[in-house]
């Protein structure tokens, strides 16, 4: 198993290419800009209409894994509150240190939640973790083969290889989609995207 190495410095990065990092930078002003083009009422709908279509199989699910949106990203909260309404578990990543792994604990609204690593709302280090039906995360670029690219980070590219059977779908703006999304031999595919506009299912 080739997993993301981690770096010696703080940042506890993988080692990046030129070609990603130039791409990232890209990648995030197009989805800024498309962000704010948009007004809080259109985004609200997009990612509610998207968590509509990633809990269209939900009868398969018992656990899901989402994510805390950061500023720009879709917002997974509906995903979260689908999933309670169906009485179906669901979790946040947890990172406790930058060059730890990241876990997957249970957390539903309401819950508190405490500062990590990253300055990212995440459950306390008390919750109970669990192995996830399905992992969903932010892409910051995707392509139509299911190559994606995160922060650069390498945390999802190793919770997903420590849970194998956990379906992975990925939410971005369709602005983030490349032609080709440049790998590394860690890098781990997705088996669905949801866009505001599509789902693309690999």
């Amino acid at each position: 198993m080739v997993v993301p190495p981690l770096s010696s410095q703080r940042s506890g990065c993988a080692p990046m290419s030129d070609e990603k990092i130039s791409l990232r930078r890209e990648l995030r002003r197009r989805r800024r800009e498309f962000v704010i083009s948009q007004d809080m009422a259109a985004l609200r709908v997009h990612s509610i209409v998207m968590a509509r279509i990633v809990m269209g199989s939900a009868d398969r699910f018992t656990s899901v894994a989402c994510y805390f949106a950061q500023p720009f990203e879709v917002d997974a909260m509906p995903i979260i509150e689908l999933c309670w309404a169906r009485g179906i578990a669901t979790a946040l990543p947890c990172i406790e240190q930058i060059d730890g792994p990241m876990r997957f604990l249970r957390w539903q609204p309401g819950q508190k939640l405490s500062p990590g690593p990253y300055a990212i709302p995440q459950p306390t280090n008390r919750a109970d973790e669990i192995d996830p039906d399905v992992i969903v995360m932010p892409l910051l670029g995707f392509d139509r083969t299911g190559n994606r690219l995160g922060q650069g980070g390498g945390f999802y590219d190793r919770a997903l290889q420590a849970n194998p059977s956990a379906r992975r779908v990925g939410l971005a703006w369709s602005v983030q989609e490349q032609d080709s999304i440049p790998v590394d031999s860690w890098d781990e595919r997705l088996h669905e995207i949801v866009t505001e506009r599509e789902r693309i299912e690999f």
